[in-house]
């Protein structure tokens, strides 16, 4: 049975592919939309209509949101490092404006917007759920504020007759993430045989295909104009590695970083990693994260939309076998 056709825009991502396969298995049918010369290989052998279209260029958008019904709007840059911060706001900000814009000419029946739960104040005192005011002045990194400005947006839109439904997913991991991304490298490295250097810091991690179920959900059950947290499960990160490595069956060393230590060495990784031209993974706002609050309700979601989010152990265990597939050339999962 067709449930109609809907667009999901940066499906090559890691939750972005993981989607479209929920949406494909729930008897939608599917549009993605690629950047030109975009590495597609984490959609391969899916049933996908595939189009290309940048959501800086709002010419192509029209010509991608013909005849949809539904659109997720998830593609983004999700940037730790400082610098280059037209861009990032060009993408995520001006981005969704446009894709706005585009969802209200082609008259799509319901729009689902990928925020963050960066996106909320990270000033907040307690447990975070939907009532945290976003923070479009947040110091903490620019994504965070574009992601704040870019929720804002979209609940004007909302108010302007749009029908949309806004998620705040948490930190994603999971098998699927054909391209590495910043949550699945850390579960990697953790396996590696080395001495590994970690700080005092927790946060709260949600299986991918839990997110994008939530996803689904929002489109079908959410009602219009509401926040959905969809979050997982805090831990630290000294808990994290021991779960982790159990998991693979091997013990390494851990060396545990003072905070004051680590916020001098992340001002120099920042500098090493832009010289290098190397993936940022430990910056000045990695360890802010690590070290703010991530103490997250979801029982919003599970309340009216009937997200329920598996164990972490479940997700750790499935992230460690993918990781190990894919370093052989195979998904297992």
């Amino acid at each position: 049975m067709n449930k109609g056709k809907v667009l999901v825009t940066g499906a090559a991502g890691h939750l972005g592919n993981v989607l479209v396969r929920e949406l494909l298995e729930n008897g939608y049918e599917v549009r993605a939309m690629l950047l030109p010369n975009e590495d597609v290989s984490a959609l391969v052998d899916l049933d996908l209509d595939l189009k290309f279209g940048n959501v800086l260029d709002p010419v192509s958008l029209e010509r991608v949101f013909k005849g949809i019904d539904y659109v997720f709007h998830m593609a983004g840059i999700v940037s730790i490092m400082p610098g280059d911060e037209n861009g990032v706001w060009n993408v995520n900000v001006e981005g969704t404006r446009n894709v706005l814009q585009a969802a209200r000419n082609a008259g799509v029946k319901r729009l689902v917007y990928t925020s963050s739960i960066h996106a909320f104040s990270r000033e907040w005192q307690g447990i975070i759920d939907e009532q945290v005011p976003f923070d479009p002045e947040n110091p903490v990194g620019v994504y965070d504020r574009t992601k704040a400005v870019a929720t804002l947006a979209v609940k004007q839109a909302i108010k302007e007759g749009l029908n949309a439904v806004i998620v705040c997913p948490t930190g994603v991991v999971g098998p699927f993430d054909y391209l590495g991304s910043s949550m699945g490298e850390l579960v990697h490295d953790l396996t590696q045989r080395r001495i590994h250097m970690l700080v005092e810091g927790a946060y709260d991690f949600v299986d991918v295909r839990d997110v994008a179920v939530g996803h689904r959900l929002a489109l079908e059950r959410g009602k219009t104009g509401q926040v959905y947290i969809l979050s997982g499960h805090q831990i630290q990160l000294f808990q994290l590695k021991e779960m982790v490595q159990k998991i693979k069956g091997l013990h390494t060393p851990t060396i545990n970083i003072p905070i004051k230590l680590a916020e001098v060495g992340a001002i120099f990784a920042t500098i090493y990693y832009r010289i290098a031209r190397r993936k940022p993974k430990f910056t000045e706002y990695a360890l802010k994260t690590v070290r703010s609050n991530s103490l997250v309700s979801n029982e919003k979601a599970k309340r009216e939309l009937g997200y329920h989010p598996r164990e972490l152990l479940n997700t750790m265990v499935d992230t460690v076998k993918w990781w190990s597939g894919k370093n052989h050339g195979r998904s297992i999962l």
